[in-house]
């Protein structure tokens, strides 16, 4: 059986506070980034079975508001 562990993820969108909470084998601050920006309606959440879309950067996420994450 596969490990995996639950993360609550917090942030703020132009100055509100939001979290959400996850379920993952591990969570980097690159992969939270991520999660945040989809969260956040940033980017589009990818298909199951499509090739991965481009991974959104902490700098293009806090040009729209996105900090603290």
């Amino acid at each position: 059986m596969i490990q995996t562990d639950i993360f609550v993820i917090e942030y703020k969108l132009h100055g509100e506070q939001k979290s959400f909470i996850i379920r993952a084998k591990e969570m980097r601050n690159l992969d939270a980034w991520q999660w945040v920006s989809y969260d956040a309606g940033l980017a589009p959440i990818p298909n199951l079975g499509r090739p991965p879309l481009k991974v959104v950067s902490k700098p293009h996420a806090e040009r729209f508001g996105v900090t603290g994450v």
